[in-house]
């Protein structure tokens, strides 16, 4: 006998089957072309989702909202852990989040063909994670706050970090390509490169104007 899904399950179905669909063909897919890989109908399908938008939508809050932990702000914030502590903790948790095919190839996609999504998403890494950690290290090596020129070379210098470490996921579900089984001691390995040139590279922005 076949199980009849709730409104709740069946609209994880969905939502689980399109994340699938995303990650492997990219954003392309008409709505008819999306129910029928889903395996139902398209009336069916916009009782859950008026449009594509809003499955879109969904698939963005599923991948990139909900996966992220909110003890994550406090732990950047916290200084009675030492910042070397604090970024160790928090991007090998970040990595194993986002080192995943689903994470990695949607955000490809998305960066490609709808940019909306990746735009969202990374206003928020901004405010959250890269403000934050460059406020830390401001604070522990005792430069001034920023010009808006400094500010924005500090930005440049903090993606070198998480591009390093979101490139280990493209290598992987991009590319093909073999990684380092111990996903910690290599983003470990990024982590310690970063701090160790830190002090000096905030110092000489600030020499530099």
């Amino acid at each position: 006998m076949i199980k009849r899904l709730s409104p709740e399950e069946r609209e994880q179905q969905i939502v689980s089957k399109a994340i699938s669909y995303f990650a492997t063909h990219g954003f392309s897919a008409s709505t008819r072309e999306l129910a029928k890989e889903i395996g139902i109908t398209q009336p069916l399908l916009y009782r859950y989702f008026p449009s594509k938008e809003a499955l879109v939508d969904r698939v963005f809050q599923v991948i990139y909202l909900s996966r992220w932990n909110p003890e994550w702000d406090g732990l950047l914030r916290d200084r009675s852990m030492p910042l070397s502590r604090r970024l160790q903790v928090f991007y090998k948790q970040y990595a194993a989040m986002i080192l995943q095919s689903d994470w990695i190839r949607i955000f490809i996609f998305a960066g490609l063909t709808r940019q909306g999504i990746n735009d969202r998403y990374l206003a928020g890494l901004r405010e959250r994670v890269f403000d934050v950690v460059l406020q830390e290290l401001r604070f522990e090596t005792g430069v001034t706050d920023p010009t808006p020129q400094q500010y924005d070379d500090e930005i440049e210098f903090i993606w070198g970090l998480h591009a390093a470490i979101f490139y280990i996921g493209v290598r992987k579900w991009v590319y093909g390509l073999s990684v380092p089984q111990d996903l910690d001691r290599l983003v470990s390995q990024k982590v310690e490169v970063f701090l160790s040139s830190a002090p000096k590279a905030l110092r000489s922005l600030r020499r530099a104007t």
